[in-house]
C-alpha cells in the first residue's frame, strides 16, 4: 500500500515536501492500525499476526491535504490516548519539536509497540493541530472507535 500511496502522491503533482510529510503520516497511521486495532479481520495467522481493522482516507481541501483514518481501540485505551493527544494540540511546533527529541532519546514506553513517536511526527508535519475523537460502539462496549485528523 505504501508504494502505491506514494506514487499517487507523486503523480498528482504534489509538492516534494507535501508528499514527504503526508507519507510519513500515513506510514504512522498505517502503523497504528496494525499494532493497536482490537478488531483483527482475520485472527492470528501462522505467523503469529493478524490482519488488523482500520481505514485511512488522503485528500484534499483547497491547499490543504487532510489524512482521517478510524480504527477500533479497546475501550479502555480511550483515557490514555486522550492524554497523549490532547497536549499535542497547545503545543507550538517548537515545543512538538523539542518533546519529539525527548521521546527519542527516552526508553520506549512499555505499553509502546514502538518508539512513541507516530503521534509527534504527525503534529510535526501538520499545519494545524490534530484533531480525534472517540465513539463509542453500541454493538460491542468494550471497543470504541478511534478517528484522527490531520492537515498538511
Amino acid at each position: 500500500m505504501s508504494e502505491v500511496v506514494k506514487l499517487q502522491l507523486e503523480v498528482a503533482g504534489i509538492s516534494a515536501p507535501i508528499r514527504r510529510k503526508l507519507f510519513s503520516s500515513f506510514i504512522e497511521i498505517s502503523q497504528n492500525i496494525v499494532h493497536y486495532s482490537s478488531d483483527a479481520l482475520v485472527e492470528g495467522l501462522d505467523n503469529g499476526g493478524a490482519i488488523r481493522e482500520g481505514a485511512v482516507c488522503i485528500t484534499y481541501e483547497g491547499e490543504r491535504h487532510l489524512m482521517l483514518c478510524m480504527n477500533p481501540v479497546a475501550t479502555t485505551a480511550v483515557d490514555s490516548l486522550r492524554e497523549r493527544l490532547e497536549p499535542l494540540r497547545n503545543m507550538s511546533i517548537e515545543e512538538i519539536k523539542q518533546a519529539y527529541k525527548q521521546t527519542l532519546r527516552a526508553d520506549t514506553p512499555e505499553e509502546s509497540k514502538g518508539a512513541g513517536l507516530g503521534f509527534l511526527t504527525m503534529a510535526r508535519d501538520a499545519s494545524a493541530p490534530l484533531e480525534f475523537a472517540f465513539h463509542p460502539r453500541v454493538d460491542a462496549p468494550d471497543t470504541t472507535l478511534f478517528c484522527l485528523k490531520t492537515i498538511i
